[in-house]
Order: structure tokens, then sequence, then C-alpha cells
């Protein structure tokens, strides 16, 4: 009797195979309409010149306006099999595209004359991050201010929470013609710092799994590295074989140009799922593919190819972006959270806020201090930096791995507390970014046209030379320098000797010699490149 009962109260708990149809059509016709909404809502947007609401803020409100609209209407339950979202779906097929588009659409000498500055931010600056934050988290729990987490988790969320995602602040950077070097710090940080946060959490999660195999801090350092070098070598070698093969096969000629793409779309999730299935991390593997291949593969392609898979990689990353947006908007509003932790989310903010703090300034004073007067970081850059901060899909992506990480309802905080700030960096650092930027006097002219890179190439490879008077062309007095500024500039002119290796030994390697003439004889001159910033699709 209540079984029938049961049966007839919920018609889709046992739908047949027409009623699976008929849901998921509808589930995919309103993701359809959802993502179509989204945008044109940010096309208005952009074309109004609304920066207090921009693409993903409006992504955002989208899925909780139909989610409220779903629990007013007591529509919920049958919402969600419309609306099904499985966590396999967003780390295998959402978030690849996204990171690989974001090494894949980055212009390589912006990006590398502050790679020392990116990577003092990225790997020194998350650490710092991640071990603040945890350790507040900790301390807050042990004060009565916030749940009590245990240590080792306190960190685990402090790596996690770590991953930066600026996207709106960065369309917003661009729009307005932010200095190139604040650009290149920012989306360069970004880029490397979720390779570093996920290598960082998985490190975390096995000395959490197998406490028995570990031998303390260096051991955890030791598996870390073994995960971010391991994932990055696999990323490496895939580019560099894919750069080869359409080098010699072949491909680049009419007739082939439906072969070619296939492959070149193929590759980049090949090198993802090798990772993955090495136990590495996928998404390093692939940040770093989409690197080479861009250096090393996109000159080969034929000019059909080229045009194809930058508009491709770009379509494919602003679709699952804009999805994973419209997702947490719908999740907050239908979807049971510990809600009852607010002082876990308000702390996790403060305490987020006061690491971010720690990360910026003193790594900024220590690239200043091996940096020559005219390259210093100034102040309102290190504050725009700071301010930059948002978190997004990443830190989701390893908040949704922690719900099954954690035991004791743990993750399910975590996920609630991560959730609730990537929809408040976004709403509110991202809406009040234009205003950040007029504040700290960082936009316009003045500054578009105020930048260090001016397009030539010794300067922007960093080869330094030296003068009759002892100092070299950066203004460094190379007789009064102190240790720490002379193993600076080794490391300057090691750089530099890389990428003279890079142009005289690898490009010729991996590239074809037409294709880079090409390329050479259609670059932009100064100007108009370095006012595109840093990357040639920007979302």
């Amino acid at each position: 009797m209540d079984m029938a009962m049961d049966e007839s109260l919920s018609p889709l708990a046992q739908p047949g195979s027409s009623d699976q149809q008929q849901i998921a059509s509808a589930s995919i016709l309103l993701q359809i309409v959802m993502l179509g909404l989204a945008f044109v809502l940010g096309h208005v947007l952009r074309r109004h010149k609304i920066y207090y609401i921009n693409e993903a803020s409006a992504s955002l409100l989208l899925g909780l306006f139909v989610g409220f609209v779903a629990n007013v209407s007591n529509t919920e339950a049958h919402f969600r099999q419309w609306f099904n979202f499985h966590e396999e779906f967003f780390l295998l097929f959402l978030l690849p595209p996204i990171i690989f588009e974001s090494g894949f659409s980055l212009q390589p000498k912006p990006f590398f004359s502050n790679f020392g500055a990116i990577c003092i931010f990225a790997i020194l600056g998350t650490f710092i991050t991640s071990i603040v934050t945890g350790v507040l988290v900790y301390l807050g729990g042990i004060f009565f201010l916030m749940y009590r987490l245990p240590f080792h988790e306190s960190i685990m969320y402090g790596a996690l929470i770590s991953a930066t995602d600026p996207v709106s602040v960065l369309a917003i950077f661009q729009e307005l013609g932010t200095d190139v070097n604040l650009y290149a710090l920012v989306f360069g940080e970004s880029v490397l710092n979720d390779a570093v946060a996920i290598s960082l959490y998985r490190t975390l999660l096995a000395v959490k799994n197998h406490p028995l195999e570990t031998h303390g801090f260096m051991s955890a350092i030791w598996s870390f590295l073994e995960i971010f070098v391991g994932s990055l070598s696999s990323g490496v070698g895939v580019a560099l074989i894919c750069a080869l093969l359409f080098k010699y096969s072949g491909l680049a000629v009419h007739g082939l140009q439906n072969l070619e793409c296939c492959l070149v779309v193929l590759f980049p999730y090949f090198s993802y799922m090798l990772a993955e299935g090495l136990g590495l991390s996928g998404i390093v593997a692939i940040l770093f593919c989409g690197i080479l291949m861009k250096h090393y593969t996109f000159p080969n392609l034929s000019e059909g190819a080229q045009a194809f898979t930058s508009g491709f990689f770009q379509l494919i990353s602003s679709l699952a972006e804009t999805f994973v947006f419209i997702y947490m908007g719908m999740d907050i509003a239908i979807k049971s959270h510990s809600w009852s932790h607010v002082g876990f989310i308000f702390f996790s903010i403060v305490f987020i806020v006061m690491a971010r703090a720690a990360n910026v300034f003193p790594c900024a004073r220590l690239v200043n201090m091996l940096r020559p007067a005219s390259r210093q970081i100034p102040m309102n850059h290190q504050k725009a930096l700071w301010f930059s901060g948002l978190r997004g899909a990443m830190a989701f992506a390893l908040a949704l791995q922690a719900v099954h990480d954690l035991p004791n309802n743990h993750g399910e905080i975590i996920f609630t507390a991560t959730t609730a700030i990537v929809v408040l960096t976004v709403l509110v650092i991202g809406g009040s970014t234009s205003t950040m930027l007029e504040k700290l006097d960082v936009v316009g002219e003045a500054n578009g046209n105020s930048m260090i890179l001016d397009g030539d190439d010794e300067e922007m490879e960093g080869l330094t030379t030296n003068s009759d008077d002892g100092h070299d062309d950066n203004g460094f007095d190379n007789g009064h320098m102190d240790p720490l500024t002379q193993k600076f500039q080794e490391l300057r002119k090691s750089t530099a000797s890389f990428t003279a290796i890079d142009k005289n030994f690898l490009k010729p390697f991996f590239t074809k010699e037409d294709k880079r003439r090409n390329s050479t004889d259609q670059a932009p001159n100064g100007g108009s490149r370095l006012r595109e910033g840093l990357i040639s699709n920007p979302r």
C-alpha cells in the first residue's frame, strides 16, 4: 500500500525510456536557454560599458534566479533531474578546456619577461596563502570563532581556496587599458597558481590518506615535486610530440584540414587523461601542454587550422566557464548546504583577505629587491594585484573533491564555504574592479603607453649587457652588488641563455622555417601588440 502511494507520488522515481528521453531533452533545452541568456546579457553589459555587473556575475545571478524560481514553485526535485550535474562531468569535460585555453592564449613575450615575478607570486605566494589561511582557520576553530577543523584539513582547505580565477577582473583590465605588466602579473599568477594549488592539495590528501608512508615535511615536499614535475613533464612531452607530428606529417595541405583540426583538438585531452591515468595532475599537464602547443605546434598548422583552433578553444572555454558560474548560482539556491556554519564562511573570507595580503606585499618586496629601479612593481600595482584575488572554477572543483575526500561532514562545510566565497568575490570584487582601477590610477592611455615592454626583442628576452662604467643596461652596479643581487644577475643570464637556446635550436627543431618567417613578418608592431595585452583571444 505504502509502496503504491510512493510510486504514485513520485512518477519520476523510476521513469521509463520515454520519460528518460523527455527529461534529457528538457535538461538540454534548459541548459541551452540559460547559456544563451548568459551570453546575451554579457554582450549587453559590454556594449553599454556596465562594469558593476560583469559576465561572470551575470551568469551567477541568472543561476540564482532560476534556482530561486524552482524553490518558490516547489519544483526543485524535478529541477534537479532536469539539470543534473555530476562532479565527473565537471572535472573531465568542463575544467580542462578552461585551463587549456588559459595556456594556449598566452602571448609569450609579456609573460616570460615577467616570468620570475610570476613564479614568485604563483609558487611562493600560493604556499604562503595556503599556510596562512590554514593556520588562521585552525586557530579560529580553537578560539571558537568558527567550526573547528583538524590541522591537516585546515591546511588542505587553505590549499584549495588559494586557487585564484580573476577572469572578470582581467576582462575589465583589458577593456579599460591597464598597464601590460600588471596584466601579465595577474594573468600569469592565476595560470600557474591553479597548477600549484591542485598539486599542493593532492599532496596533502596523499599525506592524509597514507600517513605511515610519509616521513615528515621533506617527504611532503618531495611528493609535491613528484606530482608537479611529473604532470608538467607529461604535458610538455605530449605538446612536443604534437609539434613534431604536425611538422613532418604534411597535414597542412589542402584537403586534410579536417584531420588536422581533429588531431590538434584531441592532443590536449590526451595529455590530461595521460596524467590522470598515471596518478598525476591532469590540470597541470593540460596547462603546460597548452603553453607549448601555442609556442611550437600552432606555427606548424595551416592558416585555416590556426583560425579554427583559436576560435574553437576560445568557444569551448567560454561555454564551459559560463556553465560553471550558472551552476554555482543554481547550486546555492536549490542544494542543501551547511548554512548553519555562517561564522565559518565569514571568518574564512576575513582570513583569505589577510592571507592574500601576506602573499602579495612580501612577494612584491622580494621582487623589487631583485629588480632594477626601472622595473619596480609600484605600490598601486601591488594593491591592484592584492585586490584581484577572486576565487573561481578551480577552487570550486577542489571543493567538490573535498566533499568525498574529507570525513565527518567536513567536506560539505568546506564546499558550502567555498561556493559562498566564489559568489561573493565574483559579485563584490568583480563588480567594483573598475572603481578600484580608477582609484589606484592604473587605467587609461597614460598607463597603456608607459609600459616597460616596448617590443624590443633584446629587452623582452631579459638580456643584459655591460657598459664601460661597470653598470649593466638595467642600472645595476656590477662592482658593488650584494651576493643576492649577483645570484639574480646570474639567473637573468641563465634565462637569456635559455631564450637563445629556444630561438636558435628548439624553435627551428619543432617548427617549420616558412611558418616562423610568416609569423615574424605578420607580427604587429609595438603599440598594437601591447594594446592587445597578454592574450590573443581574450574571454
